[in-house]
């Protein structure tokens, strides 16, 4: 199995979830499928049913980050990465029309609901790695190759 990264901060966001999915949420919503439940006929008490179904979406989800986090290995900023793009950049890019673009490359668990990350296995990333301001930058896209030059690089220390 692969090592799946993620930043700092992107780990502490997950942890931070999961405590407050266990510690919060599930037993909130356990007290009222007991509540529910206690009223009798289940199949028929709206109430028991959507919160039996809204447990078992948290019970996935608090399965899914305890092993998530034992997979995800931190990578933290070393000042080794300045002047280059590494895992954990703020990357600025432009084009010849001049789109500009500023993201942060980061591990596919911390992409979701931010439009300013990208995943490092995206090909933008994977054309991005190793270069540094100045630099051109060729990503494959279905449209065909695209150029993009650094403008940027900055890292959360």
């Amino acid at each position: 199995m692969r090592t799946k990264l993620i930043t700092r901060s992107g780990f502490e966001r997950l942890k931070a979830e999961l405590d407050k999915l266990w510690r919060e949420e599930r037993p909130e919503v356990t007290k009222k499928v007991s509540w529910a439940a206690s009223l009798g006929d289940r199949s028929e008490n709206a109430d028991y049913q959507y919160n039996k179904r809204l447990l078992r979406q948290i019970d996935k989800r608090v399965r899914y980050l305890r092993q998530s986090l034992e997979e995800l290995r931190v990578v933290d900023y070393a000042p080794e990465q300045e002047g280059a793009v590494f895992f954990g950049a703020w990357v600025g890019i432009e084009n010849d029309e001049e789109v500009h673009r500023r993201f942060r490359i980061v591990g596919y668990d911390e992409i979701f609901d931010r439009r300013d990350f990208i995943s490092i296995d995206s090909p933008m990333a994977r054309a991005l790695l190793k270069k540094k301001v100045g630099d051109e930058a060729v990503v494959e896209t279905p449209s065909g190759p695209a150029l993009w030059y650094i403008t940027s690089i900055e890292y959360e220390k």
